[in-house]
């Protein structure tokens, strides 16, 4: 069952030096506030997963906090590249990292897979990629009933997922609502899981196109309103389109993306940022 925590004591106590961490989120519902308390407390070795990193992977990273990343498509979306991300990569700053790209399709079944407590995801892809040349992950196997050939990737069951949602009621069930991506997924793939959510409400009014994901699955909730932010939350806030574009400067240069995080993370809390 849930249990309610601030959000420093819920990363001290769920993210761990040398983890596999996930934090999902599509388009909008990015766990921007938690990736930040991660940085503050100076976590280290991680194995960050991700659809679509963007650009709380890219500070995570020039943080230092990975040594590993697995993902689906990389960067700044409507911008260009994530020039933390590639400074480590190419010249090993602050620390070289691993990185095991996949596509979109193997993420999402792995998470799905990981979900189900099954090893392997199976799917119709990666006909004529090459990222089975540079990813030894991806198998292909026969069909035992078609002898139809079929990709394989290993599930993803990280050690902990963190996402970020509109809602949780008293008894810490969640609510996800607009664009749903993999977070319920990805939160019951993992060994633990930390939610935040803009508010904590009495009751849960679901609309069209959402999501609830029950407390029993959950192992900590903690308000962080504004907890997307620069992202956007449906029904709360929008997107800052200019922050986007303005980490394409501040992410080139190092002693520029040093310095804003220096004033914007380090040393503050998620609500003074």
């Amino acid at each position: 069952m849930a249990e309610f925590l601030s959000l420093p004591d819920a990363i001290a106590r769920y993210v761990d030096d040398g983890a596999t961490v996930a934090l999902e989120g599509f388009t909008h519902l990015i766990p921007f506030a938690a990736g930040h308390e991660i940085i503050r407390q100076g976590k280290r070795d991680l194995t960050l997963i991700r659809m679509t990193p963007d650009l709380i992977y890219d500070q995570m990273i020039g943080a230092g906090c990975a040594k590993k990343l697995i993902f689906s498509w990389g960067g700044n979306p409507g911008v260009g590249s994530l020039h933390r991300l590639r400074d480590a990569v190419e010249k090993g700053w602050p620390r070289r990292i691993d990185i095991l790209e996949h596509s979109h399709a193997a993420m999402a079944n792995a998470f799905e897979a990981g979900a189900a407590g099954l090893p392997l995801a199976v799917l119709r892809g990666y006909i004529g990629s090459d990222l089975p040349k540079v990813n030894d992950q991806i198998k292909f196997i026969e069909c035992p009933f078609t002898g139809e050939r079929l990709a394989a990737v290993p599930s993803i069951r990280p050690d902990v997922s963190i996402v970020h949602a509109q809602k949780a009621d008293r008894h810490g069930n969640v609510l996800v609502e607009g664009i749903v991506g993999v977070q319920k997924e990805a939160v019951m793939a993992a060994r633990t899981s930390i939610v935040t959510v803009e508010e904590v409400v009495d009751t849960l009014d679901t609309h069209p196109n959402a999501c609830v994901i029950p407390g029993w699955v959950i192992n900590a909730v903690a308000r962080a309103p504004g907890g997307a932010k620069p992202s956007y939350t449906h029904g709360y806030y929008p997107r800052s389109n200019k922050f986007y574009k303005d980490w394409d400067a501040i992410a080139r240069d190092r002693e520029a993306f040093t310095a804003w995080l220096d004033e914007h993370v380090h040393g503050k809390t998620h609500q003074e940022a």
